[in-house]
């Protein structure tokens, strides 16, 4: 089937439609605030809400942006990621001290977590107000806004569990948290969880292992859009990147090349065609 040009917001259901829809939604983060409440619009949102703490150096995450938008089946929370240079000292430096998950559950990585914190208040307060009608509710974001989408429906289940997330779809999302953060994740929100790695992005690898983790679900979308449903399947990444320093976020180089935003979205409409 061609790709959707506008949401259904009565499915809770996973599809690859619903996929496109959320990548959709995740690049709209990039946009400027105009820009974005037009398409909430006319995806049939009625009510746009943008989230932004901005900081100054030396820590670049803290520039955290978001938007909400809501209508009366569906409400939805996309996360901003962040240009691959800026991000790239974070997730691969190992020894920046971890930060307590939700509940005090686990630890997640310190960057992300206070990227998260500058802007969480905001993000819960209006979820809460807008959902009025048991709306479904739904998080998504590419790169760091991935690792904060899943960072947010954590939190919210486990210190707030009546805003339970219907949905989480990530793309190209790092690492994010330990194994016990990870588990208590899973145990809660796995069949809601989907996270999208396309070909040999490279930020997926990072930060590095033992400490970092994903959550299970995992969906590998290649170039010509065949996607692998499956929770334990493994890129050829791992083996075929030479390093994870600069040369590793090359401009030019397969890893920064499959991350991009309209890499995604170029495959999964290929997965639907």
């Amino acid at each position: 089937m061609p790709a959707p040009t506008t949401f259904d917001h009565s499915t809770t259901d996973y599809s690859l439609a619903r996929a496109y829809n959320l990548a959709k939604a995740a690049e709209l983060a990039y946009q400027d605030d105009g820009t974005i409440d037009e398409q909430a619009h006319a995806w049939g949102f009625d009510t746009v809400r943008h989230h932004r703490t901005r900081f100054t150096p030396p820590f670049p995450l803290q520039d955290t942006q978001a938007y909400t938008m809501a209508g009366d089946g569906m409400i939805v929370t996309a996360f901003r990621g962040t240009e691959p240079a800026q991000v790239r000292d974070w997730l691969t430096d190992s020894t920046t001290p971890p930060w307590p998950g939700p509940a005090r559950t686990g630890f997640v990585h310190y960057g992300f977590a206070e990227a998260l914190a500058s802007v969480y208040p905001d993000v819960a307060e209006t979820i809460g107000e807008l959902r009025t009608n048991g709306q479904s509710l739904w998080f998504t974001g590419h790169s760091l806004g991935g690792a904060l989408a899943m960072l947010v429906a954590a939190r919210l289940d486990l210190e707030d569990p009546h805003l339970q997330a219907d949905g989480v779809y990530t793309f190209g999302q790092p690492r994010t948290c330990d194994r016990l953060l990870a588990g208590a994740y899973d145990g809660a929100l796995q069949g809601r969880t989907h996270r999208f790695v396309h070909g040999n992005d490279i930020v997926p690898q990072l930060p590095p292992e033992p400490a970092f983790t994903h959550v299970k679900t995992l969906h590998h979308i290649d170039d010509d859009g065949r996607v692998r449903e499956n929770t334990g399947f493994v890129t050829g990444l791992t083996g075929r990147a030479k390093g994870l320093g600069e040369a590793a976020f090359s401009p030019n180089g397969e890893g920064i090349r499959d991350h991009l935003m309209r890499g995604y979205l170029a495959a999964l409409e290929k997965s639907l065609a």
